[in-house]
């Protein structure tokens, strides 16, 4: 059992450094090839928050838990909003002025809603695998159709978009940037057959679900990428991203990360998928849409909210563990 755990606390840590080497090395690349910052920062960099949990649910669908890949696409989820939002709030208040975002918050309401009645039948198909990424596709390319019809017409002068390019490497040589993809190609895959091998292990052992282990301590680990990333954003006064970072994370969640499950590993879903853990993703993903919309139109997510936010995540858990007590 302490090698199972010690497997898990390693692979997570090799999980993290290889998607954000990943990352690096792709973003490089494509800025020493000429393509647009703007559209690297709208692409790679902001789907490299979601790279860990994109693996490993590929991974435990491939190996025969697709509910550990459920449970790591909703927790994730959760975690972002209720952990990772409600800390990084409680460090600092957040105020936004993006545009963008503000689109993607209802965006996100809406799919959540969508994916959810997908759900709760507990029967996930290959065809509602396929209406999510196709979905998620679809969101890539009206982002960008919508963001270049912007910069042409007049300055773009997003925030969110603005500090997302300030994030892209510079100066790295083209040979740096290969052997860091290659890096990261190599290790995420690598990393995230021994998080889920051991993570299933440990479950066994202390008799708990694939999806318990999903939602929780992969979700929280996974989530570890995007807590980082908020916090250093608003060290930066980069308070755009550091919400951008959340809200397109957990919207890649909803459309990549859970449909492929669905596409590798289609069928039947735990009961408490629907019972609990559905309904709880909705909740706090309405109540992230009612905190940060006032009636007086400011953009704002106070340490008060923060607050409420974390004690939604710590009821979260007492729901999930309270039945092994």
């Amino acid at each position: 059992m302490f090698i199972e755990i010690l497997i898990l606390l390693i692979s997570l840590t090799a999980l993290v450094i290889s998607a954000d080497k990943f990352v690096f090395g792709a973003a490089a690349i494509a800025r020493n090839y000429g393509i647009a910052p703007m559209i690297i920062g709208l692409t790679i960099v902001a789907m490299g928050s979601s790279a860990p949990e994109m693996v490993v649910a590929a991974t435990a669908a491939l190996q025969g838990s697709p509910d550990t890949a459920i449970g790591n696409a909703i927790g994730s989820n959760i975690t972002n909003i209720a952990l990772v939002l409600g800390l990084t709030a409680l460090f600092k208040p957040l105020i936004v002025s993006s545009l963008t975002l503000k689109r993607e918050i209802p965006i996100l309401l809406i799919i959540t809603i969508i994916a959810s009645y997908m759900l709760f039948d507990l029967n996930f198909t290959f065809t509602e695998g396929v209406i999510l990424m196709t979905g998620f596709v679809l969101f890539i390319v009206t982002l960008l159709i919508v963001t270049l019809r912007q910069s042409k017409n007049n300055k773009l002068d997003d925030p969110l978009i603005l500090e997302a390019e300030s994030e892209i490497p510079d100066n790295v040589s083209s040979a740096s940037a290969f052997f860091w993809l290659t890096f990261g190609i190599i290790l995420l895959p690598m990393s995230a057959h021994f998080l889920v091998e051991s993570a299933t292990v440990i479950a066994k052992s202390v008799g708990i679900s694939d999806l318990v282990i999903g939602l929780t301590i992969i979700a929280i680990g996974t989530s570890l990428p995007e807590l980082a990333a908020s916090i250093m954003s608003l060290i930066k006064k980069e308070d755009d991203l550091a919400l951008g970072n959340i809200i397109g994370s957990n919207i890649f969640n909803i459309l990549a990360v859970l449909a492929l499950p669905a596409l590798i590993a289609p069928g039947a879903v735990d009961s408490e998928v629907a019972s609990r853990d559905i309904p709880y993703m909705l909740g706090i993903t309405f109540l992230v849409f009612l905190l940060c919309f006032s009636l007086s139109g400011q953009f704002r997510i106070t340490r008060l909210k923060g607050l409420v936010l974390f004690i939604g995540f710590i009821v979260y858990q007492y729901l999930i563990f309270n039945q092994y007590v």
